[in-house]
C-alpha cells in the first residue's frame, strides 16, 4: 500500500496509490489519522487523479515529531572523521523544512554549502514511551526517502546540528509512505544519485544503530506517536567530504532510492 498527502485542482488530502491513480481516501482528514487504523482505510474508487497530474505533498506534513539521526553509517562516521559513540547522535527537523516529490529544493541566499543526504524514514503506526527493541519493529507503520538536505557552514557554527538542517525546503521527503509491502528493512539498498550520477550507496543493514535499537533509545526520553518520522541516517560519499567538494546548485536534480518504496526526486533552486 502506498500512501500519499495530494494536491490537485486547490484540494489537498489523503490518497492511496494503485497503479498510476490516486484515489482519494475517505473519512481522514490527513494521513497521519489514517495511519492510527490502516485496516480501517476506505477510498474513492473513481474519479482517480493521475499521479503526475498531482502535486505530491511530504506523505505526513504535520508530524509531531521528526528526529533525524547523525553518523550512522560507518563509512560516513569515517568520512567526518567523527569518534564512535555509544548512543545515536540525534537532532531535529521541522516539517516546515521539507518539500514533497518533484517539488524544489532550495538552496538558501546565505551559503553554497548545501548538500545532499539520502536517508530511508521509518514512520511510527502505534506510539508508546519505553519501547522494548525487541517490540520496536511492530511500532513501524511504513517507509519513505528522505534527503536531509545540510547547509555544511551552518550546520558547523556549533557543535549542535539544528541550524545548518532547518532552512526552508532544505529536505526532500517521499514520494509516498509504503505499507504492509517491506517485511524486513535490512534487505534494502538506498541509493542517491545527483544528476544521474550515484554518488551514495549502501545496503540498510549497514546501519551502525539499527531502527529497533533507534525506536528503544528515542522512546526513553520522549513518547512516540501516530506520525512520527524517524530519519536513519546517510552513508558515506556526502559532497562535503570529497575533493573537491560537490555541492547541489541550482538546476540540479537529486534522487533518493530505496529498494521496495521508491525514487525521491527534486530539483534544486536558488532563494528568492
Amino acid at each position: 500500500m502506498r500512501l500519499v498527502t495530494f494536491r490537485h485542482q486547490g484540494s489537498v488530502g489523503p490518497g492511496i496509490v494503485l497503479g498510476d491513480d490516486i484515489h482519494e481516501i475517505l473519512s481522514h482528514g490527513d494521513i497521519k489519522t489514517a495511519l492510527a487504523d490502516v485496516a480501517a482505510i476506505k477510498y474513492k474508487d473513481t474519479a482517480a487523479t493521475k499521479v503526475d497530474a498531482a502535486e505530491l505533498l511530504p506523505p505526513i506534513t504535520n508530524p509531531d515529531k521528526i528526529v533525524c539521526v547523525g553518523l550512522n553509517y560507518l563509512e560516513h562516521r569515517i568520512e567526518t572523521k567523527r569518534p564512535e559513540t555509544a548512543y545515536p547522535t540525534l537532532f531535529i527537523r521541522w516539517s516546515n523544512t521539507q518539500v514533497g516529490h518533484r517539488q524544489a529544493l532550495v538552496r538558501p541566499n546565505e551559503s553554497t554549502r548545501f548538500d545532499y543526504e539520502g536517508e530511508m524514514a521509518i514512520v511510527i503506526g502505534k506510539g508508546g514511551r519505553h519501547i522494548p527493541a525487541d517490540q520496536a519493529m511492530s511500532h513501524v507503520i511504513g517507509y519513505s526517502c528522505y534527503n536531509d538536505g545540510s547547509v555544511r557552514d551552518w550546520q558547523k557554527h556549533t557543535s549542535q546540528f539544528t541550524a545548518g538542517k532547518n532552512f526552508i525546503a532544505s529536505a526532500g521527503f517521499g514520494p509516498w509512505l509504503v505499507v504492509d509491502e517491506i517485511s524486513d528493512p535490512n534487505t534494502l539498498t538506498l541509493t542517491t544519485r545527483l544528476n544521474g550520477k550515484i554518488v551514495q550507496q549502501s545496503g540498510v543493514d549497514l546501519l551502525i544503530f539499527s531502527i529497533p535499537e533507534l525506536i528503544a533509545y528515542i522512546s526513553t526520553f520522549t513518547e512516540l506517536s501516530v506520525g512520527d518520522v524517524i530519519v536513519t541516517g546517510t552513508p558515506g560519499g556526502v559532497g562535503d567530504r570529497r575533493e573537491p567538494p560537490l555541492y547541489m546548485q541550482p538546476g540540479d536534480t537529486v534522487e533518493v532510492e530505496v529498494t521496495g518504496v521508491g525514487t525521491l526526486i527534486n530539483s534544486v533552486v536558488s532563494a528568492p
